[in-house]
């Protein structure tokens, strides 16, 4: 029943006219602009948060299009070191060519993540659909045998072929891996990931066990009440939490400005309340603030593709009191 109201505010959405999308979106993008974004980011600072910046925008025609990601990329450094905001950089593979040019994608891509790790910057490569996976993992591999170890993958939990990923990554980069897990927004087939919610979570917290077991750091990018509890449950096991260093034998690298091994990440409006619990009990939270001109594209894309967003929205809309960003 739930699911079927969600796909129903869902169809509503995204068929309504564009000034009601952008109001309902404004609590999920930052805004169309930079500028916008790191309002949003000295807001939300007050509460202990830490940042992903992400430039709106995806799979490109031409490789000329590039140029822009580049520029504002340079500019959202620039932005986060005048301001001195604790951020970091999420970008998209394909948004740099990487199903066009490989080659000039690897390039355009390292000067972004030299120009990042100039200024002590992480940079995340953002995992696309099934198409862009082997070539995303490869932007990392590759990035790291040229000597930046800046740079970390989200991982999408859903996909069938992740636990191998994990090992396949954990074997080639040992402790210096750096991971987000999460269950995928892309809804792929069921020939190649699970489709029901029971089986992302149970692959979504097998994934975690992996990623902490492997002594990597790990991003736990879930809003899922069961993978939260499992999460918390998994780092006791492990000894880890919000006090003191990584306790992990095998995870070598302590890293700065993050997490003693692991922090736990949010979408921008999304369980705004379990975020200010989780940091109050001394966890690292960090949330996903995505901007840009595209943020309409974004949001249709978002709604079409992870329909449970409905209930989100019409939380938001008809019980704004309990579900504050």
């Amino acid at each position: 029943m739930v699911g079927l109201f969600s796909r129903m505010v869902v169809a509503i959405t995204v068929r309504s006219p564009r000034w009601f999308v952008g109001w309902v979106s404004r609590r999920y993008v930052a805004g169309s602009s930079l500028e916008d974004a790191v309002k949003v980011m000295k807001r939300l600072e007050s509460e202990g948060a830490c940042f992903t910046v992400d430039v709106l925008g995806e799979e490109i025609s031409s490789m000329a299009e590039t140029e822009y990601f580049l520029e504002e990329y340079k500019a959202v450094i620039s932005a986060i070191v005048e301001n001195d905001l604790d951020a970091n950089l999420s970008i998209k593979p394909t948004a740099f060519g990487i199903l066009l040019d490989v080659k000039e994608s690897f390039k355009i891509i390292e000067s972004l993540v030299r120009m990042a790790s100039e200024h002590n910057l992480f940079v995340r490569l953002d995992m696309e659909d099934f198409r862009a996976t082997d070539v995303t993992i490869g932007v990392l591999e590759e990035m790291h045998k040229r000597g930046l170890s800046n740079i970390g993958i989200v991982l999408q939990a859903r996909l069938f072929r992740t636990l191998d990923d994990i090992n396949k990554i954990t074997n080639i980069l040992g402790s210096a891996a750096d991971y987000r897990i999460c269950k995928g927004i892309y809804l792929e087939s069921a020939d190649i990931a699970h489709t029901e919610r029971q089986p992302i979570i149970d692959a979504t917290n097998q994934c975690l066990d992996s990623m902490l077991d492997s002594g990597a750091y790990v991003g736990i990018a879930s809003h899922d009440y069961p993978v939260i509890t499992h999460a918390l449950e998994a780092l006791k096991q492990r000894d880890m939490g919000p006090e003191g260093i990584d306790p992990r034998k095998n995870a070598e690298i302590q890293r700065d400005g993050k997490g003693p091994g692991y922090e736990f990440q949010m979408l921008l409006g999304v369980r705004g309340p379990l975020r200010r619990k989780l940091r109050k009990k001394g966890h690292r939270t960090r949330v996903y603030i995505p901007y840009g001109k595209q943020w309409y594209e974004y949001s249709i894309r978002r709604l079409k593709e992870n329909p449970t967003i409905g209930t989100q929205v019409a939380k938001a809309l008809l019980m704004p009191w309990s579900n504050r960003p």
